[in-house]
């Protein structure tokens, strides 16, 4: 790959289906782009994958960011972020560095307003926007002052989202009395973690809106872009698996309390906002936001809003040009999700299989990509292995050993979330 002058490289912080989509966006767009990678996954088969200069393909997960940058061969970059960790080490880089490695990312403080959940209940606090009722418990006696109805529809959520996950591989806690909630958080104090007891919204998946976007170095939001969640796997904590691009109008007070957010804080950067309507008191209240790309920025991109385009621009000190328009009514579908999101709504009675074919018809997918198909073809590979290895596993006595088949590595499962 040969750098122009006039382009510098991007590096790819980051793995799974969100640096995958990175790394293709950034070659639509003509960038040179490297992927620095603690946790090599299918993204690593991608034919848009270049390792670091001077590294392998992936990196020491224990060595930090600064670290990583000050033995690179690379004169200067721009990073892209698409994890937590990435964006945290980002914006604590010092001086030196980032004056070498340019990122339109926000402050040490406001990330961390954004990844801790009690943090950010304190903000939406503030801010005035509708959210569900949040109660920050430090201690596992801080829930028995709450009344009982506090727990009717409740759970506890993580301040520090990967570290629970990494440690639950959940990424909540439902509760339904105060004994519960006091022996859950017993549980994760004793972990060493945090977590908020929050109102749990009814409702189906289908009452979940993302607002994705970003926002300038003078706080000035460039661009939004409206998503429905169709369908979601696991049903109340999951991820979506097939999705529609709305337009920004049926959301206009989501994207109200959004930007009420992103000028108080002086938001700088991509952003993902999630909500949730309300259909008791008919409001749209946020759940959460990502300072960073997110699994399905590709997605956007292909429907018209490229913010890792504008991102790289921003980094540089460029103009980033505002865009609004963007192609209605397209879907992706997450075929591996929606395989389950799809059964439990079959099983409901809520979706037939003609219904559920018909959703399929002219729908994105994530990871295949005609011009660089291999990835998907990896991360099926590695779903298909998993699935026969947890089918030998339940086997009393399988009568055809298919050990060799468990054998082969192809890929990972891991994803950002």
């Amino acid at each position: 790959m040969s750098l122009k002058r006039s382009t510098p490289p991007a590096i790819v912080i980051g793995w799974g289906l969100t640096a995958l989509g990175v790394l293709r966006i950034l070659r639509r767009a003509r960038i040179p782009a490297y992927s620095l990678n603690r946790c090599p996954s299918f993204e690593t088969q991608s034919r848009w994958y270049r390792p670091l200069p001077g590294f392998r393909h992936h990196v020491d997960g224990a060595r930090s960011l600064a670290e990583i940058l000050r033995a690179s061969e690379l004169p200067g970059a721009v990073l892209l972020p698409c994890t937590d960790r990435a964006v945290n080490e980002i914006a604590a880089l010092p001086p030196a560095l980032a004056g070498r490695f340019h990122a339109s990312v926000p402050p040490a403080s406001v990330v961390a307003r954004l990844t801790d959940k009690a943090g950010f209940a304190d903000l939406l606090e503030q801010v005035a926007v509708p959210s569900p009722l949040t109660v920050i418990v430090n201690e596992s006696s801080d829930v028995d002052s709450l009344p009982d109805t506090a727990f009717h529809d409740a759970f506890l959520k993580p301040r520090d989202s990967a570290s629970f996950m990494a440690r639950y591989k959940l990424k909540a806690m439902r509760v339904a009395t105060r004994e519960e909630a006091k022996r859950r958080l017993a549980q994760v104090h004793g972990d060493g973690l945090g977590v908020i007891l929050q109102e749990f919204i009814p409702g189906p998946g289908s009452n979940h809106y993302l607002i994705d976007g970003l926002s300038d170095s003078r706080a000035r939001i460039r661009t939004l872009f409206a998503r429905r969640r169709m369908r979601i796997h696991p049903a109340e904590f999951g991820n979506s698996s097939y999705m529609a691009s709305i337009p920004l109008w049926t959301v206009a007070a989501a994207a109200e309390s959004l930007k009420k957010i992103i000028a108080a804080l002086g938001y700088r950067g991509i952003f993902s906002a999630e909500f949730k309507f309300d259909e008791r008191d008919q409001q749209f209240k946020i759940l959460e936001i990502n300072a960073r790309a997110w699994w399905y920025v590709e997605f956007a991109a292909r429907c018209g809003i490229d913010v890792c385009r504008m991102a790289y621009d921003d980094a540089l000190g460029r103009e980033v040009a505002e865009r609004w328009d963007y192609r209605i009514g397209e879907r992706l579908i997450h075929p591996y999700l929606d395989f389950f999101a799809a059964l439990e709504e079959w099983r409901a009675g809520r979706l037939s299989l003609a219904g559920w074919a018909r959703s399929w018809v002219g729908a994105q997918q994530p990871h295949f990509n005609w011009s660089d198909p291999v990835p998907a073809i990896c991360n099926w590979a590695e779903h298909t292995r998993n699935a026969v290895r947890r089918l030998i596993w339940r086997s009393p006595n399988p009568s055809v050993s298919l050990r060799p088949l468990l054998s082969m590595t192809v890929g990972s499962s891991r994803e950002d979330h």
